[in-house]
């Protein structure tokens, strides 16, 4: 037999030099989206933080943009959540902003935001970086002050929860997506309980909160739906709002899913979207990426457009 020429060799080794780089080039490229992303940092009490912002195309010169804050849940950062949930897609058609902040595996092995130590006070300082995040893309990326969501999955919607009661005047909403209600807990051994839906979260003082959407799965394993129920029954109580009957709704072979809205007058104060079958993952996410399922609705785009509502809606007096 003919031993392969050198130039047979060198193709055999670059061919396998190229698969073994092929996750490294993954993991830089970035996220689909007609646009730009953009990576940053911020000094925090503990160091460096870092985060990445989209910004899509065409943006013109003294053009500000609504922005949507994306809180990734655990064993994700800020790239994989952007791939997973697709949202930079929705924020190219719709033109907005979207900054992802990223929990460094210094803060938790985990990737997972420590919403959750509120006793010690750890979460809270993880909240004061990710507010410095936000005034950053409003300084340097021109994103409207007045027009911020905030959104996150698991871990993240936890922490975004958290987010938007401390600082509740900076955000005209905001989305959970699988998490546990600001309350539940304030410790790492609590957390696993509020996790299950053993811990009720404590009455609501304020009443000032921007409005809520909750979408949970109801096949979740891992965060109990019980959890989205009482985070809406928390919007409601401290609103003083009312159940509407819920509605059941099916987009094409998508998951069922069931809606309630909490409505105190005309005003929405809470939406619970309940979807059937779904896991814990991000529901109507990218076919392949871990925590997500193309079967179910577009969560991506009902977090949009409730927020988009929010944006154009009349200022309410605040009580």
């Amino acid at each position: 037999m003919k031993p392969p020429s050198w130039s047979a060799l060198l193709g055999r080794q670059a061919t396998l030099v190229r698969r073994a780089l092929k996750p490294l080039r993954d993991t830089r490229r970035p996220p689909p989206g007609a646009g730009q992303w953009l990576e940053g940092l911020v000094m925090s009490a503990a160091g460096p933080r870092r985060y990445a912002l989209f910004r899509p195309d065409g943006v013109r010169f003294g053009e500000r943009l609504p922005l949507m804050v994306m809180l990734h849940g655990c064993h994700q950062d800020a790239r994989s959540f952007a791939a997973s949930t697709r949202m930079n897609a929705v924020a190219a058609r719709e033109r907005f902003l979207v900054l992802y902040p990223e929990q460094p595996r210094l803060s938790n092995a985990q990737g997972c935001w420590n919403w959750f130590e509120t006793r010690s006070g750890r979460a809270y300082g993880e909240a004061a970086w990710i507010m410095q995040a936000i005034d950053q893309a409003c300084l340097f990326h021109a994103a409207d002050r007045e027009r911020i969501a905030i959104a996150g999955l698991s871990a993240g919607a936890s922490m975004a929860a958290l987010l938007a009661t401390r600082y509740p005047r900076r955000f005209k909403a905001l989305v959970m997506h699988s998490g546990v209600p600001p309350g539940a807990a304030g410790s790492a051994a609590s957390a696993v309980g509020a996790m299950r839906g053993r811990h009720e979260p404590a009455a609501a003082t304020a009443a000032d909160w921007p409005p809520l959407m909750v979408i949970h799965g109801g096949a979740d394993g891992v965060v109990s739906s019980l959890n989205a129920g009482a985070a809406a029954a928390l919007w409601s109580q401290a609103a003083g709002a009312h159940a509407e009957p819920p509605r059941e709704l099916r987009r094409g072979k998508r998951y069922p899913m069931r809606i309630t809205q909490f409505r105190r007058a005309r005003e929405v104060v809470a939406t619970l979207v309940e979807v059937d079958r779904l896991g814990h993952a991000w529901s109507g996410g990218a076919a392949r990426q871990r925590f997500a399922d193309a079967n179910g609705p577009d969560a991506s785009r009902m977090a949009w457009r409730f927020a988009a509502r929010q944006f154009s809606a009349p200022v309410a007096p605040r009580r």
